[in-house]
């Protein structure tokens, strides 16, 4: 394991959306009623999940995204700024909302999400090319699904031909990601339903998600790490496959786990530490953040005491 000598520098270019979140005792069913536990405003996003996780670990973080003219935005803004992540790539729209998700919650910490994108359906090639030095200054670029694919890739191609190590996490699930595109990436982090979305095959078994990331990796991406909830990852790569196994937890609320999963690996990998190692950390650190409520506000405190030291 290596001893960085600097500050691990992550750029993320993705969404940022307010999450409106509802409790109950479990997920209503088409076209019921339910009386719920609880409601909450939240801050989240892929994106600015996983910026907001990546300070968490006392990473240098930027980010690249977009926000409406409201009052959501302007909180954005605002939240960037007070976790110390650059927000000078963050953009506003003039013509969209902030994007919002709502979450619904059930007692044993399962979810159901609806997200409006908003402002991140606008996030443009000239939004990244115009935020290239932020990517170019990285050691590692993190990419998500929830904005633009023409955007992602821009950001992908600019973040290789720097030498800048290309994460991409294909959320929400989506079919349509051509070879060309996956030969950017690094290391390819979907879970379970996202494998199952890009490859076409089930995955009910260990056995069935090591097939899903062959074949992933047969398209281009140089490791697939596929996350398995609480079986914990699964990486592959030229070496073979690896199961990293999760530890045994009480979970409260799975929202936002995988993105403190991604965040955490990018983050350990930006600092000189090999892909078991980084998995290894961000399973445990993704099933602490299952044990509180929120999505950003699960995320432990790193700061201090980061793991990539």
């Amino acid at each position: 394991m290596n001893s960085p000598a600097r500050v691990p520098k992550i750029c993320v270019v993705g969404s940022s959306i307010m999450d409106l979140v509802t409790y109950a005792t479990r997920l209503p069913k088409l076209g019921e009623t339910l009386p719920g536990t609880a409601f909450v405003t939240a801050f989240g996003g892929k994106g600015a999940n996983q910026a907001v996780m990546a300070s968490q670990l006392a990473a240098d973080v930027s980010i690249v995204s977009k926000v409406g003219r409201d009052a959501f935005g302007d909180d954005y803004v605002a939240r960037f700024h007070e976790f110390g992540i650059d927000a000078a790539q963050v953009s506003r729209s003039t013509s969209a909302a902030t994007g919002i998700a709502a979450i619904g919650v059930d007692s044993s910490g399962a979810n159901a999400i609806i997200v409006v994108p908003g402002a991140n359906d606008e996030l443009s090639v000239a939004d990244v090319t115009q935020a290239a030095s932020a990517i170019t200054d990285a050691d590692a670029l993190i990419c998500q699904w929830e904005v633009p694919l023409d955007a992602v890739a821009t950001a992908l191609q600019i973040a290789r031909d720097a030498g800048v190590l290309t994460v991409f996490n294909p959320a929400p699930a989506r079919a349509e990601l051509d070879d060309a595109l996956c030969a950017l990436v690094d290391v390819l982090c979907p879970n379970e339903s996202e494998a199952e979305a890009l490859t076409g095959r089930a995955i009910a078994t260990i056995d069935d998600a090591e097939v899903a990331a062959r074949t992933l990796c047969a398209r281009g991406a140089r490791t697939v790490v596929i996350t398995l909830g609480e079986r914990g990852a699964l990486v592959v790569d030229a070496v073979g496959a690896r199961l990293h196994a999760a530890p045994i937890v009480n979970p409260v609320d799975s929202t936002g786990a995988g993105d403190a999963f991604v965040a955490t690996m990018a983050t350990m990998l930006a600092a000189g530490h090999a892909i078991d190692d980084a998995v290894l950390t961000a399973v445990e650190i993704a099933s602490a953040s299952v044990q509180h409520r929120g999505t950003q506000t699960s995320y432990p405190d790193l700061r201090a005491t980061p793991p990539w030291r």
